[in-house]
């Protein structure tokens, strides 16, 4: 159906006359006759009746009316669901429970009127940055291991979170009471991290981070989900893991789990917002000069990169 013609439909009910609809329209009266006279055919049915003093609906326009104002309300959401700053920003978290969100969660209570729509694609960095480039989403965020010039051409990234680790222990742990760990003593206990995927951001961190302190990593076992993961450490006295300082876990009090820095140093996972260069949102400004400001590296604090993390 034409929407222009119902457009003029409408007009010519609200103005009474084609003469002062084709004024409302900015079109001739000849135009405002040719369309209605369309949608007439188009619809077979008579909309007006045409009398000396004016127009009229007849039962059949009468009919209609409602339902040509609710197609350009329909044409107005879908348009303003595409324009930028009308529609949400679109941003993947990869997870609910990581840094990302946790941040992202913090943006919208410091901008509520920015509407986001907020997503987790479970993709690595290559997946995720196609579905950026592809328009799937607005912005993503993760660790990037290649250089600026390796990128696609309208990728554009920046570093936006540092992210410090904390140990995850039962109360039987022999480091439970620990202030603080340091990368040396934790080469001593295993950690355990199940399930993790091969030949991704994270996987090859972990491997980098283990090579570098001389750590066990434990990948061996099945999952059954973070749930069943914090039942298990908090019932051994060998079970570890490694967790961001950010993540949210939530457990039973009987659990008694303790969270532990790592310090001395401090291993950081870096973080980066990944965008299109030409995506002209402007939630996505405000968003990236957000999490510029809450980048802030604690004075004096020694931290532990990855070597893929100096890369420009």
């Amino acid at each position: 159906m034409n929407l222009d013609a119902v457009r003029t439909f409408v007009a010519a009910v609200d103005a009474g006359q084609f003469q002062d609809a084709a004024a409302a329209l900015s079109i001739t009266q000849q135009a405002v006759s040719k369309r209605i006279a369309a949608l007439e055919k188009d619809l077979g049915v008579r909309l007006f009746t045409r009398t000396a003093r004016g127009t009229h609906l007849t039962v059949d326009g009468q009919t209609f009316l409602p339902h040509a104002r609710e197609l350009l309300r329909a044409e107005a959401r879908a348009d303003a669901s595409v324009r930028p700053g009308r529609r949400a920003l679109r941003v993947d978290v990869h997870s609910r429970r990581i840094a990302p969100a946790v941040l992202l969660q913090d943006f919208h209570r410091a901008h509520p009127r920015i509407e986001l729509d907020v997503v987790t694609l479970d993709a690595d960095v290559h997946a995720a940055m196609a579905a950026v480039e592809a328009g799937t989403v607005d912005a993503t965020f993760h660790a990037v291991t290649v250089a600026a010039r390796h990128l696609p051409a309208a990728i554009r990234t920046t570093r936006v979170i540092d992210e410090h680790h904390e140990l995850l222990v039962g109360p039987r742990h022999a480091l439970a009471n620990a202030r603080s760990v340091t990368p040396a003593q934790l080469a001593e206990h295993r950690i355990w991290m199940p399930g993790m995927a091969p030949d991704t951001e994270w996987a090859d961190y972990y491997d980098e981070l283990a090579a570098a302190f001389g750590l066990t990593i434990d990948l061996v076992g099945p999952v059954f989900g973070n749930e069943a993961l914090l039942a298990e450490i908090a019932d051994s006295a060998e079970l570890a893991t490694l967790a961001g300082e950010r993540t949210r876990y939530l457990w039973p009090d009987s659990y008694d789990l303790r969270r532990v820095p790592v310090r001395d140093p401090a291993p950081v996972y870096p973080m980066s917002l990944i965008w299109r260069d030409d995506n002209p949102h402007p939630a996505l400004a405000a968003l990236r000069d957000y999490l510029g400001s809450r980048r802030v590296q604690a004075p004096g604090t020694e931290v532990w990169l990855p070597a893929w993390a100096h890369l420009s």
